[in-house]
């Protein structure tokens, strides 16, 4: 919304400044914040007295968290969410089609998330609605933003696969893209959602991926950065770096009610949104490879159920204590804290690597 004030600028000079994506990114961040701890408690005490008992817990998790857990409230992630809304509809550039594609995704994928969090707390149990039905609804979701994207991106990109370290390269997936974007979209939200597991765990890494993803949205939607670099040109998604921003912001503001010992927790309606995000803007970037490298700690954990399912259905035997990975390391003596910040710093590392893509090539 105040990006419009630069019309302005011929007029009054001074507001010039709304037309640069650097500051209105510092902007999103500081009024996401200031949002979440506004009304972070008042938003806790109503999901507090609303749902009772809390989060079901898993039956066949840590035994430990049916005693340090219960009682705590879900649905979290809808600070997080309003805190986006807020900043995005304030700083972000509503003409920009990226803008509102990335958010539909996100706000798709969280009243998924919110509605499998309403049916655990109503039934009071740990499963929500079906497995398939959820992700049907992801990719209807996914696969038209994707579609759509492609509407808007200049060729050849849109039907494009780019790979890091390679500058030149690009693999034309045909009709074949939407597919591909739809599935690194859910894939991505699934693997995030799988991350949320303890207190803090999955939102520090979503927060220093995001950050990473702002730089190379920035960089990507700008001719002369993207030129400068070798990366591809994808005009008009540098905006998302407002957007990336504004998840920082509301992110430290959760983080402030979400350490240990959390006083809410972000369930499906922040993690499934979140790893939507963080899909969609890799797709809208052309950094889908990039986000399975930052975003490996997700990955991780992702794999770590698929391996175990496998295995435990093919041999009857579990490669993990238990899985997610992250319980696996509670189960070999780890503390909470421990597991929960070496995987921040996992996160970070594997943020480092990716982002040095933009460089080496």
């Amino acid at each position: 919304m105040l990006a419009f004030l630069a019309d302005f600028s011929g007029t009054f000079p001074f507001l010039n400044v709304f037309r640069y994506i650097t500051f209105r990114t510092g902007g999103a961040v500081i009024t996401a914040l200031l949002f979440v701890f506004m009304f972070g408690p008042s938003i806790i005490s109503y999901l507090r007295l609303t749902q009772g008992k809390g989060q079901p817990i898993r039956a066949d998790g840590p035994p430990t968290h049916l005693l340090t857990k219960k009682g705590t409230p879900t649905m979290g992630g809808l600070m997080i969410l309003l805190g986006l809304v807020v900043a995005t509809l304030l700083w972000g550039n509503l003409r920009n089609p990226y803008v509102w594609l990335v958010l539909g995704v996100t706000l798709g994928f969280g009243l998924i998330g919110f509605y499998d969090d309403y049916l655990k707390i109503t039934k009071q149990s740990d499963k929500g609605f079906s497995g398939k039905t959820r992700l049907f609804f992801e990719f209807v979701i996914a696969g038209a933003a994707v579609i759509i994207m492609q509407a808007v991106s200049p060729a050849p990109l849109d039907n494009a696969l780019a790979f890091p370290f390679l500058k030149d390269v690009l693999l034309n997936l045909g009709w074949l893209f939407p597919v591909f974007g739809a599935f690194v979209i859910v894939g991505s939200g699934n693997a995030v959602n799988l991350t949320d597991g303890l207190d803090g765990l999955a939102i520090v890494p979503v927060m220093v991926a995001t950050m990473s993803f702002a730089f190379i949205a920035y960089l990507a939607g700008n001719a002369v950065f993207a030129d400068y670099l070798q990366i591809h040109f994808t005009p008009g998604t540098g905006e998302l770096a407002v957007m990336c921003g504004a998840i920082l912001g509301a992110g430290l503001g959760f983080l402030w009610f979400n350490a240990p010992p959390a006083q809410i927790f972000m369930g499906d309606t922040g993690s499934l949104a979140l790893g939507g995000l963080l899909g969609s803007v890799a797709v809208a970037t052309k950094h889908e490879i990039v986000l399975a490298i930052i975003g490996g700690l997700f990955v991780l954990e992702a794999a770590s159920v698929i391996i175990q399912v496998v295995s435990y259905k093919l041999t009857g035997k579990r490669v993990f204590k238990m899985a997610p990975i992250h319980h696996h390391f509670e189960q070999l003596g780890w503390t909470e804290p421990q597991v929960v910040i070496r995987f921040w710093i996992i996160a970070v590392v594997l943020a480092l690597i990716g982002l040095s893509t933009l460089k080496l090539r």
